[in-house]
């Protein structure tokens, strides 16, 4: 663990219906245990994370902790990778948002003090993580097209109340409103290699969990290889169409048929017309042209630590299935 006992604690009161308000004495006290003094700075605004992240004083503080939604998250990844100093700050991640999907894809906990106690006893491990147009960062997800403004567009106190089932209530209704699902045609270029087609959507993913749902994009996902995954979803022809590759995306069947999936370090993408993007579930602009280049193993994130017997036992689970 980094010898400074010192944390900078960021949280989203509001996130998960409070749930970090609520577990917030019990995950000061697993600070506390572990001997750890702590600054608790909560988030009332958008960027206050990202703010918090910036101007973390690295003299005095060993990591920052963040409680919060995927969100806050991407907000802290932000400020950690846009500081002057270029100092690439180790971050602590408490889940208590709706989908959760990087904490899913990193076997976190959404026992929020569980996780307390993984930022103070587990090991920090090295990601990659994705540079958007040279000028923004995310974690796990660049999403774009149909239904991906789900993500930014529902309703904070919705999301209170229904959780992870808010988004497939936003989703349904488009889904059943055929004639309304854009087309957008788009060349993509992955490390050389050219696809063209007319799209509906499409994901730049680095995760094993996409919208709540894992194996989504099959099993072949290492978030430490230099490489992202495009997964570019065709234009369907009909409402069966639909429902077809809504089966075969839940079913981590990446049939060739309705979508490209491609593994890159360096992707490109032309649009007409331009097309809105999802950056870790936020808003991140309207783009014609769009470049993705991935920064192998520069997020520097705390996790459990697999002991040897564990990884043992998990390897022989495995090959037993």
């Amino acid at each position: 663990m980094e010898e400074k006992k010192e944390i900078l604690f960021v949280y989203n009161p509001i996130a998960g219906k409070g749930k970090v308000k609520a577990a917030l004495a019990g995950i000061l006290e697993t600070f506390a245990r572990a001997g750890y003094s702590v600054t608790a700075r909560p988030t009332l605004e958008k960027g206050d994370a990202e703010k918090a992240a910036l101007g973390m004083d690295t003299e005095r503080y060993g990591l920052i902790a963040v409680a919060g939604g995927d969100g806050t998250l991407d907000e802290v990844v932000k400020g950690s990778m846009q500081r002057e100093d270029g100092k690439t700050l180790t971050i602590g991640y408490m889940p208590a948002g709706s989908a959760n999907d990087f904490a899913a894809s990193h076997g976190m906990s959404q026992d929020l003090c569980e996780a307390a106690k993984v930022i103070t006893e587990g090991r920090t491990e090295c990601y990659d993580i994705g540079l958007f147009n040279d000028n923004s960062y995310f974690a796990y997800v660049a999403a774009f097209g149909n239904f991906t403004h789900i993500s930014y567009d529902t309703p904070q106190n919705m999301k209170n109340v229904f959780g992870h089932a808010a988004y497939m209530m936003r989703a349904l209704p488009e889904l059943l409103q055929f004639s309304k699902i854009k087309s957008y045609h788009i060349k993509a270029v992955c490390d050389g290699e050219e696809f063209e087609d007319d799209y509906a959507l499409g994901m730049i993913t680095n995760s094993k969990s996409v919208g709540g749902f894992s194996g989504v994009l099959g099993n072949n996902v290492d978030m430490q290889d230099g490489l992202f995954e495009l997964t570019l979803i065709r234009m369907p022809k009909g409402r069966l169409d639909v429902n077809v590759i809504i089966g075969k995306l839940l079913a981590g069947d990446l049939d060739k048929k309705y979508m490209d999936h491609i593994q890159a370090s360096e992707i490109t993408l032309h649009s007409e017309p331009a097309i809105n993007f999802s950056l870790d579930g936020e808003f991140g602009g309207e783009f014609s042209d769009v470049k993705i280049s991935v920064l192998k193993r520069k997020l520097m994130i705390r996790v459990p630590d697999v002991t040897d017997s564990d990884d043992a036992d998990r390897k022989k689970e495995e090959t037993s299935k």
